[in-house]
C-alpha cells in the first residue's frame, strides 16, 4: 500500500533527502549558466539554501508537519543566497504558511500548500519572468490542483507534478530567448526539480535520512575569496557564541531586553525571533554569563562557542552541511561597530571583493564590508548580521551585485532596531559612486535620491573570459575568450585581453565620460592597468582617467564611466 499521508518526521526525511540530491548536483546546475562566465552559481546558491532548511528541519523532534514546515522555512529564510536561494526560501515560506495549523497532510493538503507557495514567491520578485523557477513552480502548483483526487499514494501524486514540471522546464527555452541561445534550460527551474526529486526518493530510502549524504566533494566546493591577513591583537572579544533559545512563546520585549543587555558584553550581536525560538550570535569574552542570561528566556539548543584569537587564520569558513559560510566583515572604525547608547545618524554596509576594493569601501566611509560578489554570494543572514554591527539609526545596504539585491532586501526586513535601505547597486563601482554622492548635512531621503542617481550615471564594463562555447547576443564565443560585459550584457569577445579591453573602452565611452576608473584585478598588473589608461587618452583626450588596485577575482578589469 503506498503512502497516503505526510507528517513531520516524513517531511523532514524527504528535505533532507532532497538537498542531498541538489547538493550533489549543484557542479551541473552551476554549469546551466546562460552567460559563459566563470560566475556560474545557481546550483550553489540552491543548495545551500536548502541546506540551511534541511539543517533546521532536521532539529525537529516533532510529528507536526507545520512546525517542520516552518522551520524549514525559517533556516532557508536566513540561509538564502542568490536571487535563485531568495525566491526558493519564499516558496519554503509559503509552503509552510499553506499547511498552518496542519499535523499531517493529505494531497489536498500538499496542493494548498504548493499554491500558497507559488503565491509567495511570485509577491517576493518585482518583475516575475515567465521561463525561470517561478514558471516550473507555478506549474507544480496547478498539477497538484489538477491531481490530488485521481490517486490516494503520495507517491503517484508527486511524481505526476514533478514529470509535468519536467515537460514545462523543457519548454523554458521557448519562453526566454537566452535561454535557446545558450542551449540551456532554466537553472532554477532544474534545481527545483532536482530538490523534489531527491525529495520523492527520501519517501521510501530511511537510510539516506542523514543530512550530508552525496555531498560535493571538498576539490568541488566553492573556493573562498582570499582573506586579509588579520592580527589577534584587532580581536576585541575572544569567544564567537552562537545557539538557539527555544520557549513557548518569545515575545517582543524579552527579546530587546536580551539584545541590550548583549550590548554591555560584547558585538557583532543578531538576535532574531521567530515565534518560539529565538537565534543568538554575539562576540562575547563572556560566554558563559551569555548562557546564563539566555536560560532564564528558554532551552538552549544548538550551541557553538569558537575562540576566534586561535581561529583568526580561517576568516572565511565554508560548512556545506549548515548552509551558512562566515564572510569577512571588516569594520572600517572599531568605534563605529560598537553597540552603544549613542548610535550616529547615518551607517554603510557594502559587499565587495578583492582586497584593494575592500579598502576603497573603508576609506570612503563604509563600516562593515562583506567579502563576496560573484561566484560567492553573502547569505541573507550574513547581510543581516552586517547590518546588526552598524551602530546607526538609518543603515545603507550596497550589494553590488545583481544577484544579491534580493538576499539584501530580505535581511533589511528582518531588520527591527533601525532603519535598513537597500540600495540597488549592480557592481563594486556603483557602490563606490553612491557612497561618493553621499552628503552627511542631507536628509535620509535625499541622501537615498542622490546615491541613487549616482549610481545610475555609472556605468561599468568588466572583463573575464568564457568556460564554453556558446552563441550570446549575436556574438559566436569560443571557450577562453576573453569577454566584455558592459551594464550586464556581453558587448564584444576577443582571442587577446589586451584587444577586448580596448573594444570595452571604445563602447563604454560611446555616449561621452568625464571620469573613468579602470581597476586592475588579481590576475593583471598595474602596467597592464595604465597602457589602458595611455588608450583613454588618446581616444578621450579630455576624460579624466585614474588607474586604481582593486584585486578583484573573475574580472581581469574593472572599467567604469561617469
Amino acid at each position: 500500500m503506498g503512502t497516503i499521508s505526510v507528517d513531520g518526521n516524513l517531511l523532514k526525511k524527504m528535505m533532507i533527502a532532497g538537498s542531498n540530491a541538489l547538493n550533489k548536483r549543484r557542479n551541473e546546475i552551476d554549469a546551466m549558466n546562460v552567460f559563459p562566465v566563470p560566475d556560474g552559481d545557481t546550483g550553489i546558491n540552491m543548495s545551500m539554501t536548502v541546506l540551511a532548511a534541511a539543517s533546521e528541519a532536521a532539529k525537529m523532534q516533532t510529528p507536526n508537519i507545520y512546525d517542520v514546515a516552518k522551520a524549514a522555512a525559517s533556516g532557508s529564510l536566513r540561509g538564502a543566497r542568490g536571487n535563485s536561494g531568495v525566491i526558493l526560501s519564499q516558496l519554503f515560506r509559503g509552503f509552510a504558511r499553506g499547511l498552518e495549523e496542519i499535523e499531517i497532510a493529505g494531497m489536498r493538503d500538499f496542493a494548498t500548500a504548493a499554491q500558497k507557495s507559488v503565491e509567495t514567491a511570485y509577491k517576493a520578485v518585482m518583475r516575475p519572468k515567465e521561463g525561470t523557477i517561478l514558471t516550473i513552480a507555478k506549474a507544480l502548483a496547478e498539477q497538484a490542483a489538477n491531481s490530488c483526487d485521481i490517486s490516494n499514494d503520495i507517491e503517484i501524486f508527486l511524481r505526476r507534478c514533478v514529470n509535468h514540471a519536467n515537460s514545462v522546464l523543457d519548454r523554458t527555452p521557448q519562453m526566454l530567448p537566452e535561454l535557446k541561445a545558450a542551449g540551456v534550460v532554466d537553472a532554477g527551474g532544474k534545481g527545483l526539480l532536482v530538490f523534489l526529486e531527491g525529495a520523492l526518493h527520501g519517501l521510501n530510502k530511511p537510510q539516506e535520512a542523514l543530512l550530508g549524504i552525496g555531498e560535493a566533494k571538498p576539490d568541488e566546493l566553492p573556493k573562498p575569496l582570499s582573506a586579509a591577513a588579520a592580527s589577534t591583537a584587532d580581536i576585541r572579544f575572544s569567544y564567537c557564541t552562537e545557539f538557539f533559545i527555544n520557549a513557548n512563546e518569545i515575545n517582543e520585549s524579552a527579546e530587546d531586553e536580551f539584545k541590550m543587555y548583549l550590548e554591555t558584553i560584547g558585538d557583532s550581536i543578531v538576535a532574531v525571533a521567530d515565534d518560539n525560538i529565538m537565534k543568538i550570535h554575539v562576540h562575547t569574552n563572556h560566554p558563559g554569563r551569555v548562557l546564563e542570561r539566555a536560560i532564564t528566556i528558554g532551552s538552549l539548543s544548538n550551541l557553538k562557542i569558537e575562540n576566534m584569537r586561535l581561529q583568526h587564520t580561517t576568516l572565511i569558513n565554508f560548512s556545506t552541511r549548515s548552509g551558512q559560510a562566515n564572510h569577512i566583515q571588516t569594520p572600517s572604525d572599531d568605534e563605529n561597530t560598537k553597540q552603544s547608547q549613542n548610535p550616529k545618524d547615518v551607517g554603510f554596509v557594502a559587499v565587495a571583493a578583492g582586497d584593494g576594493l575592500i579598502k576603497l569601501f573603508k576609506s570612503l566611509g563604509c563600516d562593515v564590508v562583506i567579502e563576496g560578489g560573484q561566484t560567492m554570494n553573502p547569505s541573507t543572514e550574513d547581510i543581516l548580521r552586517g547590518i546588526e554591527r552598524v551602530n546607526a539609526r538609518t543603515v545603507y545596504a550596497l550589494p553590488n551585485n545583481k544577484n544579491i539585491i534580493l538576499a539584501a532586501e530580505q535581511a533589511a526586513q528582518l531588520v527591527r532596531d533601525k532603519n535598513a535601505v537597500v540600495l540597488k547597486t549592480k557592481s563594486m563601482p556603483q557602490g563606490l559612486s553612491a557612497l561618493i554622492g553621499y552628503v552627511p548635512t542631507f536628509s535620509p531621503e535625499d541622501n537615498e535620491a542622490l546615491m541613487n542617481e549616482a549610481m545610475e550615471n555609472t556605468h561599468v564594463g568588466q572583463i573575464t573570459y568564457a568556460v564554453r562555447d556558446t552563441a550570446v547576443n549575436g556574438f559566436d564565443i569560443k571557450k577562453g575568450d576573453f569577454l566584455c560585459v558592459l551594464d550586464g550584457e556581453i558587448a564584444a569577445s576577443r582571442k587577446n585581453l589586451t584587444d577586448a579591453a580596448r573594444a570595452l573602452i571604445d563602447q563604454i565611452t560611446t555616449d561621452g565620460a568625464d571620469v573613468i576608473s579602470i581597476y586592475y584585478g588579481a590576475d593583471t598588473n598595474e602596467a597592464q592597468a595604465n597602457e589602458l589608461k595611455a588608450y583613454v587618452r588618446d581616444v578621450m583626450p579630455n576624460c579624466e582617467t585614474e588607474v586604481l588596485y582593486g584585486g578583484q577575482p573573475v574580472y581581469y578589469f574593472i572599467i567604469s564611466a561617469e
